[in-house]
């Protein structure tokens, strides 16, 4: 039998994905025609942008790319969800420990790992697990715990196509359509909530978080990202369009070369949700629309200078979560970093960016991960600054990779594959 490459697989589950959340949340689909305007407009005016983006492969992949997030309860949860996303060629890279941010979960991203496949299709899935460990209440931990355990995120018809393409090496065409079919039923949202509203009300007095992941029949996706070319134009024109931004863009400033990643995002939807209680209805909030802009993959040296100038910047000035110093951040922002390089040849030079010669023309590979404190920002963004449990930083990647069942790919390891043989430049000793 010929199997179905998992590159299409990636492909199809990607888009039908899309489909479904943009019935689920109309906002996603202005979000779409608002990074699509705006790519255009961007490429129209930057023909080498357009010449640098076709040179890398950069471009057919644009208007496909997304990257999601969920969030899962169980360790058995992760390790099948690893089983599941290995079908469509995606591999967890890099550990994130959100607790430092006060976010009781650890991450990881699933995502395709070889350049061909990324080219082809680079879906990305940020994949948190809930840190129930570092609940302080002991009985309400305890009943999280058994509602989690009570849970099936997995339809039978998606647990038997994920044995089968273990068993035989892969999915024939009949198969993998079913698989993208029954695997979709995972991400699905549900507004009907298998606890009591008071249940509910005691998780969300801990943390919106934990709420969001105990109190539902499995992780709908909480956000779809589009990848715009421009950020800071997106999020000039979302209040046009009648979708109101975050306060600031998250990650470095605005540059001539643009590095690692920037997001920005629009806030969470209220949604009606039906509870087991016979008080019947209540508001949950947790899914929102996200936009993204990828720049160079930074060497270990160039994430250390990034990392030292972003504590530094925030030592100094934190974005106020109203935007009433927002125009002020960002210019800090922009002061504190004028000292890292802004010309990728120099940056190349100098160990801090990976790159590639194509054509013989060396050109900055593309940052395919995420930054821990961009993902808490947007995290924090939609949560809510209400009080609730401080969450002790406690980092624990031995913990997330034995549920994952696996270790989690080095980030550095893979740019380094991708970059030019010789290029070991900004390595650790």
């Amino acid at each position: 039998m010929t199997h179905t490459d998992p590159n299409i697989i990636r492909a199809d589950f990607s888009a039908a994905m899309s489909a479904m959340y943009r019935e689920e949340v109309p906002a996603y689909g202005t979000l779409l025609e608002l990074v699509a305007d705006t790519n255009a407009q961007a490429l129209a005016a930057d023909p080498e942008l357009k010449r640098s983006l076709i040179a890398k492969d950069d471009l057919a992949r644009l208007n496909e790319e997304r990257h999601g997030a969920i969030r899962l309860g169980t360790a058995e949860e992760l390790a099948t969800m690893a089983r599941l996303f290995a079908v469509m060629g995606m591999h967890p890279v890099g550990y994130y420990d959100l607790s430092v941010a006060g976010i009781p979960v650890h991450s990881t991203a699933f995502r395709p790992i070889e350049q061909a496949a990324l080219a082809s299709n680079p879906f990305r899935v940020f994949t948190s697990l809930l840190r129930l460990d570092l609940v302080q209440d002991a009985s309400l931990r305890r009943r999280a715990e058994e509602q989690l355990a009570d849970r099936q995120i997995f339809t039978a018809g998606c647990l038997r196509l994920i044995e089968k393409a273990e068993a035989e090496g892969g999915l024939g065409p009949d198969d993998a359509q079913s698989f993208v079919s029954e695997a979709l039923e995972t991400f699905r949202w549900h507004a009907s909530a298998p606890v009591t509203e008071d249940f509910y009300n005691a998780l969300h007095d801990t943390h919106r978080l934990i709420a969001d992941v105990v109190s539902f029949r499995g992780p709908h996706i909480n956000h779809l990202t589009p990848r715009t070319l421009d950020i800071d134009a997106a999020q000039a024109e979302m209040p046009k369009r009648g979708i109101a931004p975050k306060a600031v863009v998250e990650g470095p400033p605005p540059r001539k070369v643009p590095i690692l990643l920037r997001q920005t995002s629009f806030k969470a939807l209220t949604e009606t949700v039906r509870f087991k209680s016979a008080s019947g209805e209540g508001k949950h909030t947790a899914r929102f629309g996200e936009i993204e802009q990828r720049g160079a993959a930074l060497t270990p040296k160039g994430r250390a200078l990034y990392d030292r100038l972003l504590a530094e910047a925030r030592a100094q000035m934190v974005p106020a979560p109203d935007g009433s110093n927002a125009g002020a951040y960002m210019a800090h922002l922009g002061e504190v970093f004028s000292a890292f390089p802004d010309d990728f040849p120099v940056m190349h030079r100098e160990g801090l960016a990976y790159g590639r010669h194509v054509d013989g023309v060396l050109k900055p590979i593309t940052y395919e991960d995420f930054l821990p404190v961009s993902a808490a920002g947007i995290f924090q963004s939609n949560l809510g600054d209400d009080a609730t449990q401080a969450i002790t930083e406690s980092p624990n990647k031995a913990a997330f990779e034995q549920a994952l069942g696996m270790e989690v790919a080095d980030e550095f390891a893979l740019y380094a594959t991708m970059a030019d043989s010789a290029e070991t430049v900004g390595a650790p000793a």
